[in-house]
């Protein structure tokens, strides 16, 4: 493990840690290769390095373009999707399949994914996610909603 990632888990109480622990494992298991794990806005991170992507993060472009994050938040564990965010068709699988799943209604923002329940994380669904879509095709996304914002 990273020594900034493994900081940030070993700060985390017990019970924060293990949910962060194995959201971090389901997703190196399953995300396609082209992503880089790495600390990105403070956060346990996968991104496309600047290896694949030289442009970066539109906002600061010395960053990685983010995909996929994992935070302990003060009432939540939250994953964080940027495709999720950009991909209608991803999104709408998401919610189906999490209401196969989870009995409780899912809650989330834009790319936000939030955890309240410790014990009720979908950890096969997220792995199932992270399998969704390779660095190529979000950088294709992204790409494609970059371009429609400086249109607009």
């Amino acid at each position: 493990m990273k020594k900034d990632i493994k900081l940030y888990i070993d700060n985390l109480p017990p019970k924060r840690a293990e949910a962060i622990i194995k959201l971090r494992q389901i997703i190196i298991q399953n995300i396609p290769e082209g992503f880089e794990e790495t600390m990105n806005y403070n956060l346990p991170s996968f991104v496309v390095p600047h290896s694949i992507y030289p442009s970066g993060y539109h906002c600061d472009n010395k960053l990685p373009l983010p995909f996929i994050s994992i935070a302990s938040q003060k009432h939540f564990i939250s994953l964080y999707h940027m495709g999720i965010y950009s991909d209608i068709s991803l999104l709408e699988w998401f919610k189906t399949e999490y209401a196969k799943v989870v009995d409780t209604k899912l809650d989330m923002g834009k790319s936000c994914i939030r955890f309240k329940n410790i014990n009720k994380i979908p950890f096969d669904l997220v792995g199932k996610l992270a399998t969704k879509m390779t660095a190529k095709k979000w950088i294709s996304i992204y790409e494609k909603e970059r371009q429609k914002q400086s249109q607009s």
